[in-house]
Formats: structure tokens, C-alpha cells, sequence
């Protein structure tokens, strides 16, 4: 090989480079750390901050709890939605569509003041026992239940039908076949789904501050509110957001490199 064609190639190699290094990250980062360095600097950024900062035990543990209440719901109703009794799947069929179809704004709103005092008067508890903050992480669980089950079905429906088949050849109940072969393995295919949802509903945590909750969303509305500084506000709770996500995003990707080469 010449000169000029090595050179040729080097200078292809590093073009390509270029263009897959991944700017968007240095720009993230760049908006992060000049936030970092305002709020380390600037007495009105730093008042913002410790205002606002508490609320991110509240904002995490809604999500947390919300989260794992929705993978159980979404399991179910993922279950369901491919079950061969025409019942149970036309009922999981019609809570995934129902939710899917009515906005997360109205559905919180539905569900922390028409459903949930509805649940509590039926069973005689008195509906100011129920927090906001516990019927925020209902409403969370009940509107992401029905995304999660979407996304169970479709990781039970990526596995060969011929695994449930050698498995009931081989003396397994339905429910044995399904728990010991299937969902482990479907678990494992749509894991880095599961992990776009969970950031998602992080995002989505933000909503319940409309119910007067706690969090980071709301106790910026509140500093907003009572001081003026729109700016100062808004733009902390946005690079605590943007902290939280970019972090889970990048551990997602990370996850979803180091099962694709376990794959291969």
C-alpha cells in the first residue's frame, strides 16, 4: 500500500471519527457544568438551589415506588393482554387503551380525586389519611402500568414459540414454563426499555407538583412564586433534571453496549 493511500485512509478514519464523536454530549455537559459554576458563584442561583434541592428526596422516591408498582401492574397486564381466556385479555386490552388514549395531565387529576377517594370511600378509610404524594405515586403507577404491559408483551411475544412447546413437552405447567424460561429471557430483551421508561417517569414525576406535592418541580414553583426569579428557578431545576437524566441515560447505554456484546 503507498503513501497516499495510507494517508487516504487515515484521513477517512478519522473523519468518521469526527462525526460520530458525540457533540451533544459536550454540549449537555458544557450547559451543566456552566450551571454548575453560576450556582457555585452567584448568591441568587445558590438560594435557588438550597430552596429547591430538598425536593429531590420527594421527586426519587415517587419515582422509585411509582416504578415498581407499575412493573407489577405492567406484568400483570402484559400477562393478560396475551392470555388465551377472552376475558382477562379483552380487560387488559381495554386498560392499556384507555390509558394510552386520555392525556397523563387528566389522568392524574381522574385518578388522585375521582378514582382514588372513590376506592378509599368503598372501603371506609377516611380520604384525608390517602397523601397527595401517595395518590401521586398511584397515578404514576396506574398511567405507566399500561406502557410497561406493552412492552411485556412484546418481550413475550420476541421469544420462540418452540421454548413454550419444549417446555410443556418436558412436564411444565403453563405458569412453570412462563416463569422458569420465558420472562427471564424476555426480562432480559427488554430491559433497556424498561430503563427508558423508568427516565421517562422521572420526567413524568414533574406532573405531580399540580397536586401539590413536594417535589423539586413544585418547590421551584413556589421560590418562583414568592421571590420573582423566574430564571433562577426554572434553570436550576433544569440542571437538576438534566443531571438525573443524563446520568440514567448514559448507565442505560452503557447497559445496552455490554449486552449487545454478551449477545455476540
Amino acid at each position: 500500500m503507498t503513501g497516499p493511500e495510507i494517508q487516504t485512509q487515515q484521513d477517512l478514519h478519522w473523519s468518521s471519527n469526527w462525526r460520530e464523536f458525540p457533540w451533544w454530549l459536550v454540549a449537555i455537559l458544557a450547559f451543566l457544568a456552566v450551571m454548575a459554576f453560576l450556582i457555585y458563584i452567584n448568591l441568587d442561583y445558590q438560594e435557588a438551589f438550597v430552596f429547591i434541592i430538598p425536593g429531590i428526596q420527594v421527586t426519587l422516591y415517587t419515582t422509585f415506588v411509582a416504578f415498581a408498582v407499575a412493573l407489577v401492574i405492567g406484568l400483570f397486564a402484559g400477562l393478560g393482554s396475551i392470555s388465551s381466556n377472552t376475558a382477562i385479555r379483552n380487560i387488559a386490552v381495554t386498560y392499556v387503551e384507555f390509558i394510552r388514549g386520555v392525556p397523563t395531565l387528566v389522568l392524574i387529576f381522574t385518578l388522585a380525586f375521582v378514582i382514588v377517594p372513590s376506592v378509599v370511600d368503598a372501603l371506609n378509610i377516611d380520604n384525608k389519611t390517602v397523601s397527595n404524594n401517595t395518590r401521586a405515586i398511584i397515578a404514576l403507577a396506574v398511567i405507566y402500568g399500561a406502557f410497561l404491559a406493552e412492552i411485556f408483551r412484546a418481550g413475550i411475544e420476541s421469544i420462540s414459540k418452540g421454548q413454550m412447546e419444549a417446555a410443556r413437552s418436558l412436564g411444565m405447567s403453563y405458569r412453570q414454563a412462563m416463569q422458569h424460561i420465558i420472562l427471564p429471557q424476555a426480562v432480559r430483551n427488554i430491559s433497556p426499555a424498561l430503563g427508558n421508561d423508568f427516565i421517562a417517569m422521572l420526567k413524568d414525576s414533574s406532573l405531580v407538583s399540580v397536586l401539590a406535592v413536594r417535589d423539586i418541580t413544585q418547590r421551584a414553583r413556589l421560590y418562583a412564586g414568592s421571590t420573582f426569579r423566574f430564571r433562577e428557578s426554572y434553570l436550576v431545576l433544569t440542571f437538576l433534571y438534566l443531571s438525573m437524566t443524563i446520568a440514567l441515560s448514559l448507565l442505560l447505554r452503557w447497559y445496552e453496549k455490554r449486552i449487545g456484546k454478551e449477545r455476540r
